[in-house]
């Protein structure tokens, strides 16, 4: 054996050195034999040209392992992402989709559980914008980069635009002629004898003029009522409490829950309002709950 041979075999059995390529992977590391030496595998054969390498006494080396080439054309495909949500869906899952892209600017409109057009297109924006396929459906992917990015709608996202499912009433609504007004779910609902005649959306002062809660009469209605402390329009006023009352209120038709009264509860379906005006009579009773 030439002494160069002694010298490498000699060095193989002591500290294991490893090779890295250029990707910085592991490369197998040589074999060094009285009889013959075994390099890593190459795509094709050592030589390029698909041959077998040749050992030192003239045979053919083992059959190798497949090549990373090879590995990667037989791997197994992943599967497509699943589709979640698509046009034409109508259910509660489409309204929390439409709600957390209105966080994010990506859904103007008020949530209504229709797939329709405006959301499509709103999903479309939102995929192209990250670079995934940009198909307007709500696969599993793009439901899972849209959670990251947002928080859990409040009740009131959900419904920015009304139609707040009306909280169980209070137990002062079951008798007589009340309006029933829920803080919680922002509702007042017009009740005679326990039963509900029609529901509508409100929204209270804030935390500096709050609503007061409790159980009142309405004791004045003023159907062009302007406020003279706040010089401001108060249609359908009906007072309960004070300088609090229920009435219409055109900002709170304009920009929703955003913004907040100076201690009156307000309405913003006026024709609703219009049709409780008419029934409701001084007397009644007035119940605000929590």
């Amino acid at each position: 054996m030439a002494v160069g041979a002694v010298i490498a075999v000699a060095l193989v059995g002591g500290c294991k050195a490893q090779a890295v390529d250029q990707d910085g992977k592991a490369q197998q590391p040589i074999k060094i034999s009285p009889t013959k030496t075994e390099k890593p595998d190459e795509p094709g054969g050592s030589d390029g040209t698909g041959g077998t390498e040749q050992s030192e006494s003239g045979g053919a080396d083992e059959p190798s392992g497949p090549s990373k080439r090879e590995r990667e054309r037989t791997a197994t495909p992943q599967p497509p992402p699943k589709t979640l949500l698509a046009p034409g869906q109508r259910d509660g899952q489409v309204r929390e989709l439409q709600a957390r892209l209105r966080q994010i600017e990506w859904f103007v409109e008020d949530p209504s559980e229709t797939y329709g057009a405006s959301t499509t297109t709103a999903v479309k924006g939102f995929q192209e914008k990250r670079g995934l396929p940009a198909t307007g459906t709500t696969d599993t992917v793009t439901w899972q980069r849209l959670l990251a990015m947002t928080h859990e709608p409040s009740k009131y996202e959900l419904y920015s635009g009304g139609g707040i499912p009306a909280s169980k009433p209070d137990k002062r609504c079951m008798t007589g002629r009340v309006m029933c007004i829920s803080k919680e779910s922002r509702t007042l609902t017009w009740m005679i004898d326990g039963k509900a005649v029609s529901t509508m959306d409100v929204r209270f002062g804030s935390q500096y003029t709050p609503t007061r809660d409790g159980t009142f009469t309405v004791f004045w209605k003023s159907r062009h009522h302007v406020s003279t402390l706040y010089d401001s329009s108060m249609p359908y006023a009906m007072f309960f409490s004070g300088g609090q009352a229920v009435h219409y209120s055109t900002d709170f038709a304009a920009t929703g829950y955003s913004g907040a009264s100076h201690g009156c509860v307000n309405v913003r379906d006026e024709k609703k309002i219009a049709s409780l005006y008419a029934q409701v009579k001084n007397g009644d009773k007035v119940v605000v709950y929590k």
